[in-house]
């Protein structure tokens, strides 16, 4: 083998091995903020996600800084962590989603935006398991209620599949978000647990190594259950 090839092959793996680097990187950062934000909003009593919501969840997404862009018709990204309640009531590891969509429900000038996501069917679960969904046309949502309890919701409320919340400017409020598209992000996954590794391996408990800062994710929805149901 040449120099000028042992060379380029040497180069080639350094940077793959940094662009791998980068990825993990990337990841466990967005996981930080998704248990960050959770904590926040988790914090504040008469603002939080309802305990009696929190303890039926089928499951919960967390997508921190959505950005909002676009001057005429405008639209979002952020990218975000799901975790899924077991049948024995404790919590997956959490897989890495993306959310797109229009700009409906924003406030006027908030550039970005924390959105949770809590659902309240088993049929947005599975829909998020098999790739990717769109909420108000694969699975109904509504502005969520906060405070103590979810008593004031509405009858509209009250049949959708999925509570949409979001924190803008310190405010935590319910925020419609329909035609919003949540996908699984394939890549994330990939660079954190490992090629091949699918939506419902991660969900199931069927990887190997999970990196901490994505396993603190999981333990801080369990704790916030677990105080709900006090």
């Amino acid at each position: 083998m040449s120099h000028l090839l042992l060379r380029a092959l040497i180069t080639l793996s350094c940077l793959l091995l940094a662009a791998g680097a980068t990825a993990g990187e990337s990841e466990a950062k967005r996981a930080r903020e998704a248990a960050r934000v959770l904590d926040e909003i988790m914090q504040a009593p008469d603002r939080r996600i309802p305990t009696n919501l929190l303890r039926e969840a089928h499951a919960i997404a967390v997508i921190p800084d959505v950005i909002k862009a676009g001057l005429v018709v405008g639209g979002r990204r952020g990218h975000g962590l799901i975790a899924i309640k077991s049948s024995d009531g404790t919590w997956s590891n959490p897989s890495f989603v993306t959310m797109t969509g229009g700009s409906v429900g924003f406030q006027a000038g908030v550039q970005s935006a924390d959105i949770v996501l809590v659902f309240r069917s088993q049929r947005g679960v599975d829909s998020i398991v098999h790739g990717k969904f769109t909420l108000g046309a694969d699975a109904s949502a509504a502005a969520g209620p906060v405070g103590r309890s979810a008593q004031a919701s509405t009858d509209a409320q009250l049949k959708a599949e999925i509570y949409s919340y979001s924190r803008a400017r310190g405010l935590f409020a319910g925020v419609a978000l329909d035609g919003s598209v949540l996908a699984i992000n394939h890549e994330a996954n990939q660079a954190v647990f490992g090629d091949g590794v699918t939506p419902r391996r991660i969900f199931e408990g069927g990887v190997g190594h999970v990196p901490e800062v994505v396993v603190d994710f999981r333990d801080r929805l369990e704790e916030y259950t677990a105080q709900s149901a006090e």
